[in-house]
């Protein structure tokens, strides 16, 4: 299992604050005070939850409840808790898969611009300061200056890097798995493209890499990692359904959470996707990124 470094509560509750005023605090402050939710108070706490991105369907499911059961404004707080608790579990578990006694291959999928480039390039420190040999795989070869950028990364993380620029991504990937078996890293990270102008040329690209990893390291792919900017929210969720479509997505990794009151997309993709968010971006330096904790979580929207 990783062994992240983890934020303390004050800094999540920090990165969480714009999507906490959003989801949580408008709403318990509408009905403070009252002694039940009529229909108007109904309206608001629906209004709100859509406006932090939790997706109209969950939303509506929620108010029903709500309705149904005849919740109390003063029980709302732990009602809350209770249902955005249950959905992040049920998504399934939060940790990174890892296996110290093998090569562990992570695939970085995610539209262009959601940070896949970033997240690649921090992951990549921590995994190298926790004391594992890192290399890196530059897949996406159509994008104009991605290799570079990549590469630059990788310097930054002291992590190592294959990249050959406008050759087949396939290609790149076989010699990286290679590189990695022969001289022996923990961990190969391998950036994909982006580009969703043609999905037919993306998904048979995602494929190729795919058929080189089963055939040149078999059982080796730890984890498909979907890359979303949370401040995209539910426009991010629409873009995201062509790679969940694509490729067998494993996990989520929410970048640019710092900042946004959309960050309830978290819960939008575990709902509707039985998604788990497994990584969170929360500010620009290399080593703002945390391993996701879903009760941590939701503990800092209520706090």
């Amino acid at each position: 299992m990783f062994n992240f470094f983890k934020k303390n509560s004050d800094d999540l509750k920090t990165v969480v604050t714009k999507t906490s005023e959003t989801l949580v605090k408008n709403i318990l402050n509408f009905v403070s005070g009252s002694d039940e939710i009529d229909e108007l108070a109904l309206e608001e706490i629906e209004t709100n939850l859509i406006k932090a991105d939790l997706g109209v369907d969950f939303v509506v499911e929620l108010t029903d409840k709500i309705r149904e059961r005849k919740i109390k404004p003063s029980n709302l707080k732990d009602f809350l808790k209770e249902e955005f608790k249950t959905i992040l579990n049920e998504a399934g578990n939060s940790a990174l898969k890892y296996d110290e006694n093998r090569l562990n291959i992570y695939y970085v999928v995610g539209i262009n611009g959601a940070g896949k480039t970033t997240l690649i390039g921090k992951l990549a420190n921590k995994m190298r300061l926790e004391g594992k040999k890192v290399l890196i795989a530059a897949g996406d070869t159509f994008r104009a200056a991605a290799e570079e950028q990549l590469e630059v990364w990788a310097q930054r993380a002291g992590a190592d890097i294959v990249r050959h620029d406008k050759i087949d991504s396939a290609a790149v990937v076989y010699e990286a798995i290679e590189k990695a078996q022969n001289e022996n890293y923990n961990v190969l990270l391998v950036d994909t493209a982006g580009r969703l102008q043609n999905k037919f040329n993306l998904i048979e690209e995602l494929k190729k890499i795919r058929a080189v990893t089963d055939k040149k390291a078999p059982g080796c792919l730890s984890e498909t990692i979907l890359v979303l900017d949370a401040n995209l929210g539910q426009n991010g969720i629409s873009q995201a359904k062509v790679f969940l479509e694509s490729v067998n997505v494993t996990s989520c990794a929410m970048t640019k959470l710092d900042g946004t009151a959309k960050g309830g997309v978290i819960l939008g993709v575990a709902k509707e996707f039985k998604l788990p968010t497994k990584l969170i971006g929360v500010g620009e330096k290399i080593e703002d990124i945390q391993d996701f904790d879903s009760n941590a979580f939701v503990d800092a929207l209520f706090s």
